[in-house]
């Protein structure tokens, strides 16, 4: 006697196999959802903090002014754009035994291009070179002058420079040190040795 075989449901097959397919989309649609969050939580972690660099300002500048008068190391220095004339003197050494403390302003701001000047105990400081010990001069006495940048009007303005040496001084730029007016034979020694405070190479 033959053996019967079971009856497969067609329809059964039909409907399991829409299932599968369901299932296994959602599980696609979980599963990329799942890694595109954990993707984005990661990079959201290992992101540094940004800062915002806003640019340079002027107040990040140095000036340029002559310390001169009663300090251990007269002469040209650099300092900051906010420095004050404790801030000079400090940069020159500090002041000499016969220095007029009492008549310094220590709080007063120098800027660029200017000078300061320290008067001995006794001594009368005329407005030409500050008004009073430990003052700031006009920017028309004690200029301080780049001599690779300078008009010829400016350098004129140096002391023993007239309008030849002053064309000199420009035709032989550009300078990588002051001391090349002499190696260069702008200037005499006895020339710069009046000048050699009152100028810069940069």
């Amino acid at each position: 006697m033959a053996q019967e075989l079971p009856v497969v449901d067609s329809n059964w097959q039909s409907q399991r196999l829409k299932i599968l397919v369901i299932a296994f989309f959602f599980c696609g649609i979980f599963l990329l959802a799942f890694g595109g969050g954990l993707f984005l939580f990661r990079s959201t972690e290992e992101t540094p903090d940004i800062q915002i660099v806003s640019p340079a300002s002027s107040q990040s500048a140095e000036i340029i002014v002559h310390v001169d008068g009663e300090v251990k190391n007269p002469g040209v220095y650099k300092l900051a754009w906010d420095s004050r004339i404790s801030d000079a003197i400090l940069a020159a050494g500090g002041l000499r035994p016969e220095a007029d403390n009492s008549r310094i302003n220590l709080a007063a701001k120098v800027a660029d291009g200017q000078k300061v000047y320290i008067a001995k105990i006794g001594e009368l400081v005329s407005q030409s070179i500050g008004g009073s010990a430990g003052q700031i001069t006009g920017q028309s006495e004690g200029q301080i002058i780049n001599i690779n940048t300078a008009s010829q009007k400016e350098l004129e303005a140096l002391p023993a420079i007239g309008p030849v040496t002053a064309q000199k001084i420009i035709s032989s730029r550009p300078y990588g040190a002051k001391e090349d007016l002499l190696t260069k034979k702008v200037v005499s020694g006895s020339t710069f040795e009046k000048i050699k405070d009152l100028i810069v190479v940069f």
